[in-house]
């Protein structure tokens, strides 16, 4: 039976997998846990999914922890999430108690585990309180932000950095976003997984079939946005630059897909916004998908000509690499880590508007060649630095160099 290391082998390259093989050997036989706020829905849970299992054919003891908590807690920190990412927010009193009660409680429940941890990696500011519960720790702990914190509300900063200023280190996704911490601090963009049901490829059959089941008509121009139904991600401005597009080209198409997260209680109300504003028109598909339509969301992709993703704050997307992976221009904000992926008129293109959007997808439209010669170039980019196998490897580094208490050099020997 092939291993999994030997599948990735396959599509990064055997030399890739035998330097993530180096690098595990000083980690052999370490208990490390990764701890966030939900298993299924958003990009850190699908990163786990599979960078777990894979450390653990490294022959790493890795292990995956999910915090627990009621309505309160998780409205706390979606707050937090979006006053991290610039907005002004206000968090209630009763809110901020609840987060750091529910960190309490599950500390209660967990905190003997990550007390005997080799490393501890936290992800995001929900379970950021843990470490203050485990003053007897032994290990390393990281905290890993997957938000774009580059301009965060202060007082909201100000807070969250009391129970994260004591980790070991820290990792954000890209430079910018980096905050005043007295700790080492790393800089790793996420990945996707080539071998997931979302990113292999599809039969051309299937994804006829998808298209056909939600009445999208496959001989026609169609656009895509997969995405959580949140506000940072515009699906409104999304909607208003399809309806200046449809002025000069009638037969677009449009769909808007995602679903929920259960750390994010605000997902009802924006899909409600975005049903209201596509007000029936058939040419606008609005899908609410469940958590594991992995080939159903690969499909859409496969299957639009334009992939949009149109965020107005965004720590990654990683479904703009999605898109680059399966060779799709992709039309993107001009924001946090959409930068690393998108460079204009080489992977897709970078806008700021509604109406900059409308401009871009006109201009591909009309250009076929462009569009299909700059997709090619999209997915030998997503191929070169945003896989799976790249992530691990820079999180074995982290992890050697924090072992080692190095900063400067690591040596690597066969």
């Amino acid at each position: 039976m092939t291993s999994l290391l030997e599948s990735y082998a396959e599509v990064a390259g055997a030399e890739v997998v035998d330097h993530l093989r180096q690098l595990a050997r000083p980690l052999a036989g370490m208990k490390i846990i990764h701890v966030n706020s939900t298993r299924v829905g958003g990009g850190v849970a699908e990163i786990l999914e599979k960078l777990v299992p894979l450390m653990q054919e490294l022959d790493i003891d890795t292990s995956w922890e999910v915090i627990e908590g009621e309505d309160l807690f998780y409205q706390c920190t979606k707050n937090m999430h979006n006053g991290l990412q610039g907005n002004r927010i206000n968090i209630p009193q009763a809110q901020i108690n609840a987060y750091e009660q529910t960190n309490s409680l599950n500390a209660e429940k967990m905190g003997a585990k990550l007390s005997e941890a080799d490393f501890v990696f936290i992800h995001d500011p929900q379970p950021a309180p843990l470490l203050g519960h485990c003053p007897d720790r032994r290990g390393k702990w990281v905290w890993r932000c997957h938000i774009d914190a580059s301009h965060p509300f202060r007082p909201v900063w100000k807070y969250l950095r009391q129970h994260v200023r004591g980790y070991d280190a820290s990792i954000f996704s890209l430079a910018q976003f980096a905050q005043s911490l007295p700790h080492p601090q790393y800089i790793i963009p996420p990945s996707i997984d080539p071998l997931s049901d979302k990113n292999i490829a599809l039969p051309a059959e299937e994804v006829a079939s998808v298209l056909a089941d939600f009445n999208i008509d496959a001989q026609r121009p169609l656009l895509a946005q997969i995405s959580r139904f949140d506000r940072f991600k515009d699906p409104l401005g999304v909607i208003q630059a399809f309806k200046l597009v449809k002025q000069f080209v009638p037969s677009v198409q449009l769909v808007l897909a995602g679903g929920g997260a259960t750390d994010d209680p605000e997902g009802e109300q924006v899909l409600k916004e975005v049903e209201e504003s596509s007000n029936g028109d058939p040419d606008i598909h609005v899908l609410l998908l469940p958590p594991d339509a992995h080939r159903t969301i690969n499909a859409l992709q496969c299957g639009a000509d334009i992939v949009l993703q149109k965020s107005i704050k965004e720590g990654f997307g990683l479904t703009v690499t999605e898109a680059m992976w399966k060779g799709k221009p992709v039309i993107g904000g001009d924001t946090g880590g959409i930068r690393l992926q998108v460079v204009n008129f080489n992977t897709g293109f970078r806008v700021n508007t509604p109406e900059g959007a409308a401009l871009r997808i006109r201009y591909l439209l009309h250009n076929p060649e462009k569009m299909k010669e700059i997709g090619e170039r999209a997915r030998l980019f997503a191929h070169d630095n945003f896989l799976l196998t790249r992530h691990l490897r820079e999180y074995l580094t982290l992890m050697t160099s924090l072992h080692l208490n190095c900063q400067d050099r690591i040596e690597v020997y066969n």
